[in-house]
């Protein structure tokens, strides 16, 4: 009986050591390493080489960034007596042939508009495991928007990479400071208009399916607007176009409450500046699609100019042309009332257009 024992116990070892061979052979070939636990943590950074272009109507982005990725796969691991080697080197099409074999964190860019115009890896593979991925993508990212502040506004350039084939309990991004300070634009980068700040991380998690997540790491680098050339072609003639209305009530000249000037032609005044600030916001509108769409000064500025133009219509038309408050409270009131809109008019006006600014820069 114990004879019988042992012969199964025998023949069903023969049977289960071609599976464990070939478990283990794919547990090497390039399996999830567990050699330390799950979650397999990945620290990411990613540095900015170069910015060729900012389409703010579009809110797209080209340039070149480089995208490392750190993990430790135990399986790897070299000799007591070869630690002190250097690491194993490669690039290009030796290093995507070492990544097909092993486990290579796959990760995609979320945020990349189309198929990247150019690609380079690199590989290094440490003696004691550690293994740094290192690939630079040249195309075109999309980034967020936020005008609310133009022309004194930041920017965020934006890079998110995240783990597409395994769940948050299976890998996770994380970085350490070594990883902040690879993270930042190149000493050459530099953006037409823009002044170039600094690169913050943040992990965060992508839904999947069926209630799962996965890994993200968002990777923005912060940019300055340079307010110069928007002030120059936007808030100036904005500012100009405030004078119109007011010299409408300027220009008039009222002796016991009689009008000296004809009403006519500081009509034909205020009409054509409201043409004017109409071409100029059909201009800036088409330029700076984004600002159409949002709350910010520039539309403020706008909204109060056709404000301000309205206004000074109706005062003309209802003081000047027709003397609507000399007939209902006589002409004392009426010159009374317009030496008030002379001055109050004009110092609300460029009190709220100074407030829409100040609280852009602030």
């Amino acid at each position: 009986m114990r004879r019988l024992a042992a012969a199964c116990i025998a023949w069903l070892l023969c049977l289960a050591g071609p599976a464990l061979a070939v478990d283990q052979a794919a547990e090497q070939a390039g399996s999830l390493p567990r050699g330390k636990g799950l979650p397999l943590v990945v620290k990411a950074a990613v540095g900015f080489v170069d910015l060729t272009g900012l389409d703010e109507n579009n809110s797209v982005y080209k340039g070149t960034v480089d995208i490392r990725l750190r993990w430790e796969d135990p399986r790897l691991r070299r000799k007591p007596e070869e630690m002190q080697q250097p690491p194993q080197t490669l690039r290009g099409a030796a290093a995507e042939a070492e990544l097909a074999k092993n486990w290579s964190s796959p990760f995609d860019i979320v945020n990349l508009r189309g198929a990247p115009t150019a690609t380079e890896t690199g590989l290094r593979i440490f003696p004691d495991g550690q293994i740094e991925l290192m690939r630079r993508v040249t195309g075109d990212f999309l980034t967020p928007q936020d005008v609310e502040r133009f022309p004194f506004d930041q920017q965020k350039l934006q890079v998110k990479i995240a783990i597409r084939n395994y769940n948050t309990d299976a890998v996770s991004f994380a970085f350490v400071q070594d990883d902040l300070d690879f993270s930042r634009p190149a000493a050459t980068a530099s953006l037409d208009g823009w002044e170039l700040k600094f690169v913050n991380l943040k992990t965060e998690e992508q839904p999947g399916w069926y209630g799962e997540s996965h890994a993200m790491l968002v990777a923005a680098l912060d940019i300055e607007r340079k307010p110069g050339p928007a002030i120059a072609a936007i808030y100036i003639p904005l500012f100009a176009s405030l004078l119109i209305p007011m010299l409408a009530i300027w220009l008039h000249k009222i002796e016991d409450g009689v009008f000296e000037i004809d009403t006519f032609e500081l009509v034909n005044v205020i009409i054509g500046g409201l043409f004017a600030v109409i071409a100029l916001n059909f201009t800036v509108n088409s330029s700076f699609q984004a600002l159409a769409a949002s709350d910010n000064s520039v539309n403020r500025l706008f909204a109060l100019n056709y404000i301000a133009l309205g206004t000074s219509l109706l005062i003309n038309i209802a003081l000047c042309r027709f003397s609507l408050v000399a007939r209902a409270f006589g002409v004392y009131v009426q010159e009374q009332l317009f030496l008030v809109l002379l001055w109050a008019f004009p110092l609300l006006i460029l009190t709220m257009a100074l407030s829409f600014i100040l609280v852009a820069v602030v």
